[in-house]
């Protein structure tokens, strides 16, 4: 689907046929702002789109959260950072439609300043924005290692 394409919908389509149309729509307007430069104003809206959109629909969730990985194109430089031995929770080997719910359960159970090192196979940038979207302050998101083949990030559970 192209920008100008706009899907058609009868009143007899169903509730998930239409919120798959409008996802499609969302992902267009989401890349021309990225494209327009307003790439982190575009994740934060993709991810809070996902917020909604995951209580009624894993599967369009899931486009989300690939939408994400493609709007968050920019690389932010390796970062040190001390370390008290945090946790290690490595999801490269996981299908990636299981690392969010993985992560977001093991950081969900954490105590006030404890943290978790999250290592993955790519940028979890997107992970970032849902995050913000779903525990805006909570959490906290330091690079450890930057790519190009691990990333790893430092997340901690602020405290309340």
């Amino acid at each position: 689907m192209t920008q100008m394409e706009t899907p058609q919908l009868s009143s007899a389509d169903s509730f998930a046929d239409c919120l798959h149309a409008l996802n499609r729509l969302l992902i267009v307007a989401l890349r021309a702002l990225r494209d327009e430069g307003q790439s982190d104003h575009a994740c934060r809206i993709a991810a809070d789109a996902w917020s909604v959109v995951r209580k009624v629909s894993e599967k369009e969730a899931e486009v989300l959260t690939a939408a994400l990985h493609g709007l968050a194109h920019s690389h932010p430089k390796k970062k040190e950072c001390i370390m008290s031995n945090p946790q290690q929770l490595d999801v490269r080997n996981l299908p990636p439609p299981q690392r969010h719910a993985l992560i977001f359960n093991t950081c969900g159970k954490l105590g006030a300043g404890d943290a978790i090192i999250l290592v993955n196979d790519h940028d979890p940038k997107p992970l970032y924005y849902q995050f913000q979207a779903e525990y805006p302050g909570r959490f906290g998101w330091e690079y450890v290692e930057s790519g190009p083949d691990v990333w790893q990030v430092r997340i901690t559970r602020q405290a309340a």
